[in-house]
């Protein structure tokens, strides 16, 4: 990888997600070498990648290069590769760009979309985990209104413009309403030739709530504010399948659809080398003790939503949000220095600072420090939070502006099929 040696001890850090930025900015001018790895070479925002699914911001507004967030750190380096395994016994990792030696590693790959099994659902559904795969979305969310103009069959017209999205955690709810108030305000202006009001948005929650872990006030608001805008909610039921046309329930539920976007779960982006079954635990996460170790590794971290550190308050690990990222990473950060300088570390303790869901214009849920609110004031809290954690001035300049113009013109300017996606109609015409 070119790394020049140093008589400092050489960190190495996977992932550049909330996380592996936080611990990469608390370890600046401290007696370390610094090595960020990230497949790619940008810093993903994802609580917004719903917004650019649905037009609503362009990618480049929510991501962040990470050679940029370096910039200043004396020894420090990143290299653009993707980590394929991990070799304990002998203090090294396996990239696609070659083999590198550390004294500690930090493991903060994030999750990725869990489909529990369902190979079929996988093949065939459309996840949010990235910029490619909301673009991909934005896509097909787009082509399926063109190719609705081209046919005149009913059911196939209807199948077309009927989204399915499963999970009601907070990407199912603010997705389903992003794409009711496309269904609102755009889609009878874009296609004033098509029957944009037989469109439907469903949303299949397996639980018998929306926003599970936020309270009781916040699902009942979300899921009366998702009805208001026009969108089916659909509780207690469970997908079992998708083949690209049909979706499949546990009940008598069928749905004809030619976009189902999966957010029923996420699992740890585990790497070979970690993946044995005592590192592992519910989820695909890696079992670390208070201090981000992981269980008989001392050498090796893990920070973020591969971490589960296991406690009394939290038995299956800290919620797998960006919350617990930051802090891990900022308090790593200090530790590590603590571990070099042979000082006891500091145990982690959550600060969990509450959730919070938007579900559209002036709609909104927060559940913040015993503070239960919703609607408006909601909305503003949401856009200040997410506006106050992008990195980047210009980022949150544009993403400001956007805002404001998607609220006053009641428009999404970014609907554009950049990267075509793709996929066979052909079976939605039988």
């Amino acid at each position: 990888m070119n790394i020049p040696l140093s008589s400092y001890p050489r960190i190495v850090i996977i992932g550049g997600g909330f996380g592996g930025v936080s611990l990469a900015k608390k370890l600046s001018k401290k007696e370390v070498q610094v090595v960020l790895l990230d497949k790619n070479n940008y810093h993903t925002f994802q609580p917004l990648l719903y917004q650019v699914s649905t037009g609503g911001l362009e990618p480049d507004s929510i991501a962040y290069p990470l050679r940029k967030v370096l910039i200043g750190y004396d020894n420090f380096y990143f290299r653009l590769a993707e980590v394929t395994e991990v070799d304990p016994g002998h203090k090294k990792i396996k990239t696609d760009i070659g083999d590198l030696s550390y004294d500690y590693l930090v493991v903060a790959t994030g999750s990725e979309t869990n489909f529990f099994g369902n190979t079929e659902i996988e093949h065939h559904a459309m996840s949010m985990k990235s910029i490619p795969q909301s673009l991909n979305l934005r896509s097909l969310i787009l082509e399926n209104f063109e190719q609705a103009l081209l046919t005149d069959d009913y059911h196939e017209r209807d199948a077309l413009m009927n989204f399915v999205i499963v999970g009601g955690g907070p990407t199912g709810v603010e997705l389903a309403g992003a794409l009711a108030e496309i269904k609102k305000g755009i889609l009878p202006k874009d296609y004033p030739d098509l029957d944009t009001r037989r469109a439907q948005i469903n949303i299949i929650q397996g639980g018998d709530c929306l926003l599970p872990g936020f309270s009781i006030q916040a699902s009942k608001k979300a899921e009366d504010f998702l009805e208001e805008l026009g969108v089916q909610v659909w509780k207690g039921v469970r997908v079992t399948g998708y083949d690209g046309k049909t979706v499949t329930t546990k009940t008598d539920l069928v749905f004809q659809s030619a976009a189902v976007i999966w957010a029923a779960g996420v699992k740890g982006a585990s790497i070979k080398g970690l993946d044995a079954a005592d590192v592992l635990a519910g989820g695909n996460r890696l079992k670390v003790n208070e201090f981000n170790q992981v269980i008989g590794y001392p050498e090796i971290f893990a920070i973020g939503d591969i971490a589960c550190m296991a406690t009394e308050d939290n038995p299956r690990g800290h919620p797998m949000v960006a919350q617990p990222a930051i802090q891990q990473g900022r308090l790593l950060g200090e530790n590590m220095v603590k571990l070099l300088e042979h000082k006891p570390m500091k145990p982690f303790v959550y600060n969990d600072k509450g959730s919070m869901a938007t579900i559209g214009r002036n709609k909104a849920v927060c559940d913040i420090k015993g503070y239960r609110f919703q609607g408006i004031f909601a909305w503003f809290v949401w856009m200040f939070v997410h506006l106050f954690f992008l990195i980047g001035f210009r980022n949150r300049m544009v993403v400001f502006i956007n805002w404001v113009y998607n609220y006053i013109r009641f428009d999404r300017e970014a609907r554009l099929i950049i990267r075509p996606y793709k996929r066979d109609y052909s079976q939605f015409k039988d």
